[in-house]
């Protein structure tokens, strides 16, 4: 059966290589008779699977020592809620609103103490990053926060906000290892791994030694406390123990590609096929202001919700799967992660074209 060129916004799109040395090893991981699922976290042999991974994700990222790589649960949802019952010591946080998970967060922060949004792009139905190197920074904020890159609105940060020396907490799930980071420069940077990294159901915290502390929120549980993860080696109760062995296999994917300078490379080549196109089509445009356009997610629109339907229709009968834009938002988006080989981006253009053509 030929595979379908998958553009989900995640869970998504993984390379074909790590999906084969999986099934291969489906039975059987490394002659112990059993499969990953079904290994015990607290066997020799799983230990092994995730010290290997923090090894290759600290390798490829250039981690400090001086911060943990934390394997968790929840998605970046949890994380909403985590991040101020972890640092909102004040009870005053400063929340930068780019996009629907931006949001949302701040919302839950209000939940914890006073989120001020000190910039946003709303006004612009998020189609641009706000200018953020003088922002209104609260005096006693306890950080700033961020969504880097935002997967419904097709919008990344291309440069971090000025954070007035606060420390800055950032939400990478639709960005990470897309291409090289400054971890220096976080606090506190996570993502959900379901678009770049590995299946729905992991999420990966790097955080700063400062900030992992028993001083949190009065009421906090356990398995929302930083500390619980970085004490006990992301193992205080069950990892998602496949989820972190598929992440592992992506790591090493990345690596033989290059390490994450090529990742950029290669992102920056695939996007910008289709954003020529979409400069120079008459039928189709894309939403996001140029200066602040995602290399992983790109939405687009006809102008026409008939004909938008009509392209996805069409477009999915052509083996081009999950091009239909966030509901929030209508039209259409291509999220074009690490995994998505270039010539799905070469196929999708001239199926636009062709589409184009027979619809002017």
């Amino acid at each position: 059966m030929k595979r379908v060129y998958n553009f989900s916004a995640g869970p998504a799109v993984l390379p074909e290589e790590v999906l084969k040395e999986a099934a291969a090893e489906m039975l059987d991981y490394k002659g112990c008779g059993m499969s990953v699922m079904e290994m015990s976290h607290r066997s020799k042999m799983y230990q092994q699977i995730i010290d290997e991974a923090e090894a290759d994700i600290r390798d490829l990222l250039g981690i400090p020592e001086n911060y943990k790589v934390l394997f968790m649960q929840g998605g970046a949802s949890l994380q909403f809620a985590m991040v101020p019952m972890n640092f909102m010591k004040n009870r005053v946080a400063d929340y930068i609103i780019t996009g629907q998970w931006a949001k949302k967060a701040y919302a839950e922060a209000k939940k914890y103490g006073t989120a001020n949004a000190i910039a946003s792009s709303a006004d612009k139905t998020f189609s641009y990053i706000p200018d953020c190197s003088d922002l209104p920074v609260s005096e006693d904020a306890d950080y700033v926060y961020i969504c880097e890159n935002n997967t419904i609105y097709g919008t990344k940060f291309k440069e971090l906000p000025n954070t007035k020396g606060k420390n800055l907490i950032a939400d990478v799930s639709s960005c990470f290892l897309s291409e090289p980071m400054d971890v220096t420069k976080y606090a506190y940077v996570y993502g959900g791994v379901q678009k770049n990294i590995g299946p729905a159901g992991v999420v990966i915290g790097i955080i700063r030694d400062d900030m992992i502390t028993e001083d949190v929120l009065p009421g906090t549980p356990t398995m929302c406390m930083y500390k619980t993860y970085a004490d006990n080696g992301s193992m205080y109760n069950t990892p998602p123990c496949y989820g972190i062995y598929i992440c592992g296999k992506v790591f090493k994917w990345i690596k033989a590609q290059g390490g994450l300078d090529a990742m950029k490379k290669i992102n920056e080549e695939k996007a910008a096929i289709l954003y020529d196109f979409l400069d120079q089509s008459k039928l189709f445009r894309g939403t996001v202001e140029p200066a602040s356009r995602s290399l992983m997610n790109v939405p687009f629109v006809t102008g026409n919700e008939e004909l938008d339907a009509k392209f996805i229709a069409e477009s999915k009968k052509a083996g081009f799967e999950n091009l239909k834009g966030h509901r929030t938002v209508g039209g259409m988006r291509a999220s074009i992660y690490n995994a998505m080989p270039k010539q799905g981006v070469i196929d999708l253009v001239a199926f636009m074209d062709k589409f184009e053509k027979e619809n002017a």
